[in-house]
């Protein structure tokens, strides 16, 4: 059956059940449309078949490069920049041109390019996103969209979302609060989660919550490109969370995971405890890093024996991922000693980054 629906009692075609709640038209891009398509877009890879298939012939030149050769090519750029930031911002520019170059060039050079589209040298772009901006990557939801949310995410293009990485930018890796500029981090975290996950590109949202910035550089900051306001705390903020997660659910369905991603620990650790009882949450800072963290502290064990009773724990700081860890650690000690998670936590101490004073952990959601 050419129309690829479900051919119904009276031999007519009726719309398969992705079709009805997805009420989109779609159409093969070709000439200068699908050279500027990022997902789609092959640049001098395409054949001579496909050149004159997509109406290609003369908007390209005459060569036809491999797709290997042009990574080869893009490799030999990229090692040739000294700065780091220029790397970034020439994957960057790949991304938005030639999706599927992009990630063959992160999946085959992953040890070389992953400190390049994520930490370290993403801290560095979120502080100087401003400046660096060129095309919008992923989604901004403002306290000014307040009100028409699930407008804002009907806006997105794509459909059929199965994970969204969030992040209100109030502490961006060890930099503090950059505010709208924060959507490096969801948008370099996703790349990942393609790259080494095998998550279609299409199925991942980034998305950056702007409800201003406490950071007076960038509030003075000509090139910022956020809301110039002091960040909207108490009932504003959790009314706007609120809205955003109800918007959510509604229109991408019960079962899209929603990463919150360098949230404030006030709120951070708040919001997963209200939200982890109605919809599909996680934290990477909190439960992530901890989950890696703790395996290696069981490994480690097996090597010098004892248990995790046994040890003291130091943090210095007592962030998103260290607290997370501590806590992590304690719910460990208490499942297989039994002991209440209150003396577990004695074993555990957190040392203030900034001034060096120390305590005991505390149940996480209050630190």
């Amino acid at each position: 059956m050419a129309g690829g629906g479900v051919e119904d009692v009276y031999g007519e075609d009726r719309a398969t059940e992705e079709q009805l709640i997805t009420p989109w038209s779609f159409s093969v891009a070709s000439g200068h449309q699908l050279l500027r398509d990022p997902r789609h877009n092959k640049g001098l890879a395409f054949s001579e078949a496909e050149r004159d298939a997509h109406y290609l012939r003369g908007l390209l030149p005459p060569a036809i490069v491999s797709q290997e050769h042009q990574e080869k090519k893009i490799m030999h750029n990229l090692r040739s920049y000294t700065v780091p930031l220029h790397r970034y911002i020439a994957m960057m520019d790949l991304q938005e041109r030639n999706e599927r170059l992009f990630y063959k060039l992160l999946i085959d050079n992953v040890e070389e390019l992953l400190p390049v589209v994520y930490t370290p040298v993403v801290g560095e772009a979120c502080q100087k996103y401003g400046s660096i901006y060129r095309r919008p990557q992923g989604l901004y939801i403002s306290l000014k969209d307040k009100g028409k949310v699930l407008e804002v995410l009907k806006n997105w293009p794509e459909r059929s979302i199965q994970v969204i990485v969030v992040t209100d930018g109030e502490r961006i890796l060890g930099l503090g609060d950059l505010g709208c500029q924060g959507m490096g981090i969801p948008v370099g975290k996703l790349s990942l989660y393609t790259a080494l996950g095998g998550v279609r590109p299409s199925a991942c949202l980034p998305i950056t919550i702007d409800v201003g910035t406490n950071n007076e550089t960038l509030l003075n900051d000509e090139y910022y490109i956020g809301l110039r306001q002091r960040r909207a705390t108490g009932e504003e903020y959790h009314e706007l969370l609120q809205e955003f997660m109800n918007a959510v659910k509604q229109n991408y369905g019960e079962k899209v995971l929603v990463q919150f991603e360098d949230f404030a620990n006030h709120n951070a650790f708040d919001l997963l405890a209200k939200y982890s009882k109605s919809h599909l949450v996680f934290n990477d800072d909190i439960q992530g890093t901890a989950s890696v963290v703790l395996a290696g502290l069981l490994a480690a064990l097996r090597m010098i024996g004892g248990g995790l009773v046994d040890q003291t724990y130091l943090f210095l700081g007592a962030g998103e991922a260290g607290t997370g860890i501590a806590e992590l650690i304690a719910l460990e000690m208490s499942k297989h000693t039994e002991l209440p998670v209150d003396d577990c936590r004695k074993k555990i101490w957190l040392v203030d980054s900034k001034v060096g004073r120390s305590s005991h952990l505390r149940n996480c959601s209050k630190v």
